[in-house]
């Protein structure tokens, strides 16, 4: 995963994932054979260790057409991101490190009319403004195919590390060197509510009392 541009220090506020909001500027939707390759050659160009080709993309994308989506605005491509739906199976490998993110098996994808067990953010790439698409993408990540899936990513840059941490992500316990962790709100445990210093103390007053007859 990768940060996003010189630019878009708007986006970097902290917001949770799924609280960003969605946003005219930016057009968001899935790849085109047209924009393949060039999204393809400015993720080589600009995400550290991504060697991915357009014929590759291209053989990923036939698995799930949904997979990967652009960024664009007046119709120049400004980044786009790459995920994998994992199924139950894929989701126990990649905590265990148990497959090559490179070249991901089929086996641990989920079938593109199957429910997502996780959703691991594959590459991340943004020029500029683009960026703030995210949020139109975090919107159609809310649909029922995808609403029980925690968000998985392992930085590649400091900066990315940096971003993932404003956008609610934090470092989960894995074999899987670096990953990160963004959990879905409603996945989330409900807090346990401490009790106020003021009701320990009138809890505490009224035990003495108490006491004394």
């Amino acid at each position: 995963m990768q940060k996003p541009q010189r630019g878009s220090t708007e986006f970097t506020l902290r917001h949770q994932l799924d609280a960003l909001p969605r946003t005219d500027l930016i057009t968001v939707g899935a790849v085109t054979p047209e924009k393949l390759g060039e999204l393809a050659a400015m993720a080589r160009r600009e995400i550290p260790g991504v060697r991915a080709s357009e014929r590759e993309l291209a053989e990923f994308l036939r698995h799930d057409p949904n997979s990967i989506f652009v960024l664009c605005r007046g119709g120049k491509l400004l980044g786009g991101i790459a995920f994998l739906y994992l199924n139950c199976a894929g989701l126990d490998a990649l905590l265990l490190e148990e497959f090559n993110l490179n070249d991901p098996p089929r086996k641990y994808l989920a079938r593109p009319d199957e429910p997502a067990a996780a959703i691991y953010v594959w590459a991340l790439v943004a020029q500029g403004r683009g960026a703030i698409g995210l949020g139109n993408v975090a919107q159609v990540l809310r649909g029922p195919r995808f609403h029980a899936a925690d968000y998985y990513a392992q930085p590649s840059s400091p900066q990315g590390r940096a971003l993932l941490g404003a956008l609610g992500f934090e470092p989960v316990p894995s074999f899987q060197p670096d990953l990160w962790r963004y959990q879905r709100p409603w996945n989330r445990l409900p807090a346990v509510i401490a009790p106020s210093i003021q009701s320990v103390g009138n809890f505490a007053q009224r035990s003495v009392a108490d006491a004394g007859h």
